[in-house]
């Protein structure tokens, strides 16, 4: 018999989504639980991947199984496929074990053709409603399976609508059907060459093997890449009995939320369209209305729907989001999976669920990816602004973005890579349309719901989105947005809110992000279940405090050069960096120390009681220098003025930048190699983080100051500055007539001072890793030119699996970390060692850092919540599967 390729809805089950993929699994599921589905059958993932095994064929036993599965369906309903009197019409939906919204490609109505469209007019008496669906089939068959262009079906479209003289495509009538069926197939001919397909089992064929086929297209991978889905798994294809909600007033297609997809609010949600079918909802076509519509027309079936939505949310113990379809006051579902939600929403939903028991806290942590908490962390618009209202919509995907009009995905994607903020303008979207959503910070579209393509992928990505703007017109072609009786161009800047739907005319005024009670309630959860301390990386006393609120245990990282960037001490900077003697830049550090004291003083006091890395100065000597270029044409316009002295003063100051100036300053004369050549510079910062703690010890202040050493690569390096440090801080304790313990670290960004650490370490008292850096001279990489140049094709090509600034790289980086720790380690067992960069907000890396036994992550500000969780995480996962660690003894 062979392999089984083709189960039917009551052989699977919902352990089997790897097989039949997560909607084939779910229908199987909900078939046993005795819910309203109409029955049907999956063709495998396997076969997916078989197909292609194949040369992207259908092999003759898994059609062979496609038929006997199809023979089963007939004698179930009691119709058959491509029967004249009773005839079998089927959807065809793509799913594969890890859900793609909107990314595959569905076909409903397969099966007709010329003479079961008059048939099913006939019997149901309803000839508008045969047409009807047999239209739709040619467009969807046409475009998803033969490539032809989809827009040609829209304009004969409009333009029998316009004939009709009307506005939905519900009111056109049998005869109009009629014409532009003809007109339709007319398309296919002179597009393909062909007459469109009438045998209902090649159409059934070729439409599986063109879902198969969809795996590969450019959506889905780009969807893929962004979501990390592995590429092997391949896609399922269920091919279920159709029924239909085109079918009058009585009949409908909705999609139910069990919780509200925007708020997480724990009531029915969703949009319902009468005389329709799914995609209408789905793809955006009509402006759909609220669930209210099926309570007020249909409320038995309603309450129906009521009901089956709270049983299959307990059964599968997450919200679910619910395809339905009503056929002559019928209620039958057509499909369920775990929601997508905003941020916000997922976070009240996933804590609501604990509390009422659904589901552990252990759970609730697990369930939230703490990249998704980036747009809770984003400003937002002020409420108390005054605004240039254009219009309002559906707010889809809650946050606000500000950019300039674009109205095609390839020229939102083109426009990003320049590094301008875009909003995409489109009619509604399509699945065409990714990447140019990918790239985008907020998505606008004139027609959809809040079930739309547009809200459904933009929640998911994590992008505003308004939708449904229906006020608004677009001319593509002018590449206009017509707002009333204003006019915008594409490059324009506008403003939208995903929360209240407003589309706002240029740059509207945004506010820090307000936390609500049930995120709150999560990070305090996840302090709760957290082992590893999470400490913050911070460069004024400002953020320290902001981040002690946040959660912070202490400073893990402070960059005394970032002090610096305020015009009005980067002047003072820039003269001690020009400085051509000791003496001179004295004379600028002096003016510095009050200051530098004194941001030392707010952080200690915003971090009371807790430890504060600060890491002496470490400037890349580019960022403090006057711009060689604009100097040159200062000098030209001085010496076409004449103003001979100015002239020779800024020939002086060229000369001696060119003599500063270095070729790759990211590895140049920074670090601890500026504090060895000019140890003035790090005496005065010793001097200034000595006295600031010393100070506020007499006030009673308890503060733990320990100063990091960056750039080593030599035990030497460390050795030199250790001396000049320890000098400094016994000059103060002998002004002070008091001392404190000030630890003395090294900062490890270099791969020689990881492979060295068992030297460093003799005059190190703990190890800090900078991942960012340690990545950079690791891979060789300059991010700022990686990230904006070839980094991308890297990744979409597969030659690297993740932005190794992102996911810290555990095959080499974290090799590095690994034997720095064990060095480090092997000659002082109670080292202490953290780590500071963007990995230590991210899940998998913090796991890393957890199993590796390090005593602290260090963050940012704004995302100390994601590291909180991503701590608390790592905690939850390695009690259940403990990994043997460097950590001491």
């Amino acid at each position: 018999m062979g392999q089984k390729y083709v189960y039917l809805f009551s052989e699977g089950s919902g352990a089997m989504g790897d097989l039949l993929g997560r909607k084939g699994a779910n229908l199987a599921d909900m078939i046993s639980l005795g819910l309203p589905v109409p029955y049907g059958f999956t063709i495998t993932t396997e076969a997916c991947r078989r197909f292609y095994d194949e040369g992207k064929q259908i092999h003759p036993l898994i059609s062979s199984q496609i038929e006997d599965g199809l023979a089963t369906l007939e004698q179930i309903t009691g119709k058959a496929i491509g029967h004249p009197t009773r005839p079998l019409l089927v959807s065809v939906r793509s799913g594969s074990s890890i859900s793609m919204p909107g990314m595959m490609d569905t076909i409903l109505n397969l099966g007709i053709n010329d003479k079961t469209a008059e048939s099913l007019a006939y019997q149901t008496n309803q000839p508008a409603f045969a047409y009807d669906s047999y239209r739709r089939f040619i467009q969807m068959f046409a475009s998803i399976v033969l490539d032809v262009d989809s827009s040609l079906f829209e304009e004969e479209l409009l333009r029998m609508k316009d004939i009709a003289g009307v506005t939905r495509d519900s009111d056109l009538d049998a005869d109009h059907l009629a014409d532009l069926i003809n007109r339709y197939k007319k398309i296919v001919s002179e597009e393909t060459g062909h007459c469109f397909p009438q045998d209902p089992i090649e159409q059934l064929m070729k439409a599986t093997g063109a879902v198969f086929d969809s795996w590969y297209n450019q959506r889905a991978m780009i969807y893929r890449r962004i979501h990390k889905i592995p590429e092997h798994l391949g896609t399922a294809v269920t091919i279920q009995e159709m029924v239909f909600g085109n079918a009058g007033v009585n009949s409908g297609t909705g999609i139910a939320f069990t919780r509200h997809p925007s708020t997480g609010e724990a009531s029915l949600f969703g949009e319902f369209l009468l005389n329709a079918q799914g995609e209408d909802i789905v793809a955006g076509i009509r402006t759909p209305s609220p669930l209210s519509l099926l309570q007020d027309n249909m409320p038995v079936v309603y309450a129906q729907l009521k009901k089956t939505a709270h049983k299959l949310e307990n059964h599968y113990r997450d919200m679910q989001d619910i395809e339905f379809t009503v056929e002559n006051s019928r209620l039958f579902l057509l499909q369920t999976r775990a929601a997508k939600r905003t941020a916000e929403a997922a976070i009240k939903v996933t804590v609501d669920m604990a509390n009422e028991g659904l589901i552990s806290r252990d759970e609730a942590l697990l369930r939230i990816n703490p990249s998704n908490l980036s747009p809770l962390l984003q400003y937002t618009i002020d409420p108390h602004s005054v605004l240039d209202l254009l219009g309002t919509g559906l707010g889809a995907s809650s946050g606000a973005a500000t950019g300039i009009i674009v109205f095609d995905a390839e020229e939102a994607e083109r426009l990003h890579r320049t590094g301008l903020s875009v909003i995409l303008v489109r009619p509604e979207t399509t699945p065409e349309d990714i990447h140019g959503m990918v790239a985008s910070d907020g998505v606008l579209t004139i027609r959809g719901g809040v079930t739309s393509h547009a809200a459904v992928v933009a929640r998911d990505l994590g992008k505003p989105s308004v939708v449904g703007c229906e006020s608004f017109t677009v001319d593509l072609e002018e590449r206009r947005l017509h707002a009333g009786d204003r006019t915008l161009n594409e490059g324009d800047v506008i403003t939208i809110c995903g929360s209240s739907g407003q589309v706002i005319n240029g740059e509207a005024p945004l506010v820090p992000p307000r936390f609500s009670d049930e995120f709150k309630t999560l990070l305090q959860w996840a302090r709760d279940r957290k082992t590893l301390p999470v400490l913050a990386s911070v460069n004024s006393p400002r953020e320290a405090d902001l981040s002690r609120r946040m959660g912070a245990e202490g400073v893990g990282l402070c960059r005394t050069e970032q002090m610096f960037k305020d015009p009005h001490r980067l002047g003072i900077v820039t003269k001690m960096m020009l400085a051509h003697s000791a003496y001179e830049r004295r004379k600028y550090l002096n003016q510095l120390i009050p200051i530098q004291k004194d941001d030392f003083c707010g952080i200690f006091r915003a971090m009371e009681g807790k430890p504060v890395t600060i890491r002496l100065i470490d400037p890349p000597l580019h960022e403090f220098l006057p711009n060689a270029e604009v100097l040159s044409l200062e000098i030209e316009r001085a010496r076409v003025a004449g103003d001979t002295g100015e002239l020779k003063q800024k020939i002086a100051l060229l000369e001696r930048i060119q003599i500063l100036h270095e070729s790759n300053p990211a590895f140049g004369h920074r670090g601890c190699r500026l504090g060895i050549t000019y140890p003035e510079i790090y005496e005065c910062q010793t001097r200034a983080i000595a006295e600031a703690a010393l100070d506020l010890k007499r006030e009673g202040i308890h503060v733990y100051p320990r100063i990091i050493v960056p750039l080593l690569s030599h035990t030497n390096e460390m050795l030199a500055v250790r001396v000049n440090v320890l000098n400094t801080l016994e000059q103060v304790y002998t002004q002070y007539c008091d001392r404190m313990d000030i630890p003395i670290g090294a900062f490890m960004e270099l791969p020689r001072a990881c492979l060295t650490a068992d030297r460093i370490v003799e005059y190190a008292d703990f190890f800090v890793y900078g991942t960012n850096d340690l990545t950079q001279s690791t891979y060789g990489f300059s991010r700022d030119d990686a990230e904006g140049k070839y980094l991308a094709y890297y990744l979409d090509h597969k030659i690297l699996q993740d932005n190794p600034f992102v996911v810290l790289d555990q095959e080499g980086v974290g090799q590095l970390i690994k034997i720095g720790i064990e060095k480090g380690r092997s000659k002082r067992p109670g080292l202490k060692i953290g780590v500071c960069g963007d990995h230590t907000s991210e899940q998998q890396s913090v796991l890393f850092f957890q199993n590796e036994g390090l005593d602290f992550i260090s963050s940012l500000p704004h995302r100390i919540p994601m590291s909180l969780l991503s701590a608390a995480q790592a905690a939850i996962h390695t009690e259940k599967a403990p990994v043997p660690t460097t950590k001491q003894k």
